[in-house]
C-alpha cells in the first residue's frame, strides 16, 4: 500500500487495485463553442487544468495502472437523452443541435472528443455516459470488478456535478475515492471550494482530496 498525504487524513492506494478516472475532459465542456460555452461559461477555468491532469494521467501509465475516459454523450436519436434534460437552462444551443464543433454532446461529434492533450491510448477504456454519473447505463461497474479495481483516483470536469456525482455512485458501490484537486475544475471557483470540502467531510464521508503533488511524491518515495 502506498500512503498518500490527503485530506481529511493519509488515503491508503493500493497498487494492484487502483485506476485513474478522468471525467468528461471534452471539447464540449473546454473549449469555445461547445455546451460549456453555450451556457455563457469561462471556458478558460477548465481549460487551464489540461497540465496538471495530463501530468497524473502520465504518472498512471509509467506506473502501468489503468486510465479510464468518460464523456458525456448521447446517440445521435437522443433516445437517451430525457426531454427534461435537454429542456433545462437557458442555453444558446440546446443538447443535440448543431454548434462550431458539431451536435453537442453527441456520440461521434468533433465537439464531443476528449481533448487532444488528454486523448486516450489504445487500450484504454473510454466510457460514454448518458447522465451525469459515471455509472448509470454505461456496464462500467462490472468492468471495474472485472479488472479488481477497489481504488479510484478521479481528475476532470465539473467538480460539483459530474465529478462528485460519479464519486458519490463510486463510494456507494464500495471504492475507495481520491480526487486530485488540481486537476478537476469549475466555471464556478465557489462551487469547486465548497464540493472539496463536502466530499472530505466528517472523516472523508465520500472520500479523499489531495494535490497532484502529493500523489507524485508518495508514488516515486
Amino acid at each position: 500500500m502506498i500512503s498518500v498525504p490527503a485530506r481529511p487524513y493519509p488515503y491508503a492506494l493500493d497498487p494492484a487495485h487502483t485506476a485513474l478516472v478522468v471525467i468528461d475532459m471534452q471539447r464540449d465542456f473546454i473549449e469555445r463553442g461547445g455546451f460549456g460555452d453555450s451556457l455563457g461559461n469561462d471556458v478558460k477555468r477548465l481549460e487551464a487544468i489540461i497540465p496538471t491532469t495530463a501530468a497524473l494521467i502520465g504518472l498512471f501509465r509509467a506506473q502501468g495502472w489503468p486510465v479510464i475516459h468518460t464523456r458525456e454523450a448521447h446517440k445521435p436519436d437522443l433516445s437517451d437523452c430525457p426531454p427534461a434534460k435537454i429542456r433545462r437552462g437557458n442555453p444558446s444551443l440546446h443538447i443535440g443541435e448543431t454548434g462550431a464543433m458539431g451536435r453537442l454532446l453527441v456520440r461521434g461529434e468533433p465537439g464531443n472528443q476528449i481533448v487532444d492533450a488528454l486523448a486516450p491510448l489504445e487500450g484504454e477504456l473510454v466510457i460514454d455516459k448518458p447522465g451525469k454519473g459515471m455509472f448509470w447505463a454505461t456496464g462500467l461497474h462490472e468492468q471495474l470488478l472485472e479488472l479488481g479495481i477497489t481504488h479510484l483516483v478521479f481528475a476532470g470536469v465539473t467538480t460539483e456535478v459530474c465529478v462528485q456525482t460519479s464519486m458519490r455512485e463510486a463510494n456507494d458501490r464500495g471504492y475507495e475515492c481520491l480526487l486530485i484537486e488540481d486537476a478537476t475544475e469549475s466555471y464556478f471557483a465557489e462551487f469547486k471550494a465548497a464540493t472539496l470540502k463536502m466530499i472530505a467531510a466528517q472523516g472523508g464521508i465520500v472520500g479523499w482530496v489531495t494535490p497532484l503533488a502529493a500523489l507524485q511524491g508518495a508514488v516515486k518515495a
